[in-house]
């Protein structure tokens, strides 16, 4: 899932992209891609759906509860025996179709946890991300940062990189060089973080995180491969402190309240984007507050009216 770009600002995205929706696509020694059709303003072409291994298999992100996509990925699998199938985070976009595999194949599901915001929800606050929440996933087993998983000739790292959920991992593939990206890092647009399910400091630190690793592709959960990961990383923490830099100045500038905000900073910007937007800029200023920066009172919130501390 995306938030919506400022082109001037952003890194250099790629946004050529063939899903083949519906049909198995090779896109690294065994490994292999399926791509839902569900197109969006936050999912691309559709989720990507990964097939790990030769004679057995894991499956990465099977996706939502669509039929047409189970299909083809039962005709992709061939009869091959699924172990585990493993979930990125709990967007219904991503995990929801794990339930109906697993009654299938009998394969194992592994995450982080069950669904989860990134920090209590305020007085009177709701959760506007809550209707694209799978409030009903639970993992067969939870896995933690470094946990691995290991099949017939491949084995999975976990990565936690929370910031878009909070119980969103990664995946390396070990001695390849691959790591499965989901929707933290994805080569056709910034991912969004909207609090309170995501956390732009855990945002932030996740890609430090990555930064310090030596991998060469990534293979993200909407759009095609990012080839170059230590330039695209760092322009991606460019991207998120050109961000915080330009809410600042806002403030500074006299704007108080949110939605001014994003008429300045996404004045580019389809109008119909503006609400998620303001969840992005909600997520600086929450690291803002957080960081002694911005001051305003009460915790941080949509509707709040803030100032330079």
């Amino acid at each position: 899932m995306s938030e919506p770009r400022n082109t001037p600002k952003s890194p250099e995205f790629d946004l050529a992209f063939e899903p083949a929706h519906g049909r198995a696509v090779p896109v690294a020694e065994g490994v292999e891609r399926i791509t839902v059709n569900n197109p969006g303003p936050f999912t691309f072409h559709g989720t990507n759906t990964y097939i790990v291994g030769r004679r057995s298999v894991v499956v990465i992100d099977p996706g939502p509860e669509d039929e047409a996509h189970f299909s083809a990925l039962m005709q992709a699998l061939g009869g091959r025996e699924v172990t585990h199938i493993a979930v990125s985070h709990t967007h219904k976009d991503h995990s929801p179709l794990a339930r109906r595999l697993k009654a299938a194949t009998g394969a194992v599901i592994v995450a982080e946890g069950p669904h989860r915001a990134a920090r209590p929800l305020h007085a009177g606050e709701t959760n506007p991300f809550a209707e694209s929440s799978d409030m009903e996933f639970s993992p067969d087993v939870a896995l933690a940062d470094g946990d691995r998983v290991e099949g017939d000739g491949w084995t999975l790292s976990a990565i936690a990189t929370p910031g878009h959920t909070a119980n969103h991992l990664a995946f390396a593939l070990e001695e390849s060089g691959i790591v499965f990206s989901a929707d933290h890092v994805m080569a056709w647009a910034t991912s969004i973080v909207a609090p309170p399910d995501g956390a732009m400091g855990d945002y932030m630190a996740s890609l430090e995180k990555l930064l310090s690793r030596d991998d060469r592709i990534y293979f993200p959960g909407h759009g095609g491969p990012v080839k170059d990961p230590p330039a695209f990383l760092r322009g991606l923490r460019t991207h998120r402190r050109m961000r915080e830099r330009a809410v600042l100045e806002r403030i500074r500038a006299g704007d108080r309240l949110i939605p001014d905000m994003v008429k300045a900073i996404y004045r580019d910007t389809d109008p119909r984007l503006h609400g998620a937007a303001a969840l992005s800029v909600l997520a600086h200023i929450e690291d803002l507050v957080e960081k002694g920066t911005v001051a305003t009172e009460g915790p941080p919130r949509l509707t709040g009216v803030y100032t330079i501390a």
